[in-house]
């Protein structure tokens, strides 16, 4: 059993402990949302580039029908101009020019049914992509507000907990919390147990000093706290 001196400082460490647990596991929620939300942003970027996808190909594809309009313009000219010619070269430049823009508008034809294809295709793919990652974002958006709960009702209970500290301080003499906050900035736990003539803390053999100390002996712990003469932890001799 510890010195009755060192109960109440063990009875603060504990909920220190219990302290120091749930402000870390706080901590780590705002990272976890944050790596949710690149997920989300990582599927409606997806989503967004896909939907580009076929926009571009739906540009292309306009683009491709102007083009056909125009030629398709300059062939009913020709064609007009060549009936009221009445050289044989000139007929013959003009029978050439309709036959390049027919060719030209053939070309065109052929690339706008390619065009067409792939956005049937670009839509099959996004309509079925669509689906998914909209399933995943809603998967992440109920993670996240799980992640939400878990971190309201984390700090409810850090407050608890850090109102229970303040309460196991209270009683405490003022140097005796310093020497235990210096130790607990450093190494926690601060207040271990001796068992088999080793600190409880680092794991090393104690002098026989300390480890007379710690059972009481020649010095009083309500006084004078025994500590490791190795990592300066607070002891207390196990029975």
């Amino acid at each position: 059993m510890p010195h009755p001196a060192l109960e109440s400082l063990l009875i603060l460490q504990d909920r220190d402990i219990k302290r120091l647990a749930l402000e870390a596991q706080l901590k780590v929620v705002p990272q976890d949302i944050a790596a949710v939300e690149k997920k989300i942003a990582t599927e409606k970027g997806a989503i967004d580039a896909a939907r580009t996808e076929m926009r571009d190909l739906e540009v292309k594809k306009k683009s491709i029908e102007n083009d056909i309009g125009s030629a398709g313009e300059k062939l009913a000219r020709y064609k007009t101009q060549q009936v009221t010619v009445r050289k044989n070269d000139e007929y013959q430049a003009l029978g050439h020019e309709i036959d390049t823009t027919q060719g030209q508008i053939s070309e065109l034809e052929g690339r706008e049914l390619e065009v067409m294809y792939a956005i049937d295709e670009a839509k099959k793919k996004f309509a079925a992509a669509e689906a998914v990652l909209k399933a995943n974002i809603v998967g992440h958006e109920a993670r996240i507000a799980l992640l939400r709960e878990r971190q309201a009702s984390l700090t409810t209970d850090l407050k608890a907990a850090q109102a229970e500290v303040a309460t196991a301080r209270s009683p405490l003499p003022e140097q005796r919390l310093k020497i235990y906050d210096r130790i607990a900035m450093r190494n926690m736990p601060a207040v271990v147990a001796i068992s088999g003539g080793k600190c409880g803390g680092c794991h090393l053999k104690v002098s026989s000093e300390v480890e007379s100390a710690a059972r009481g002996k020649g010095t009083d712990p309500a006084v004078q706290l025994p500590t490791c003469d190795q990592c300066g932890r607070i002891v207390y001799w196990e029975t």
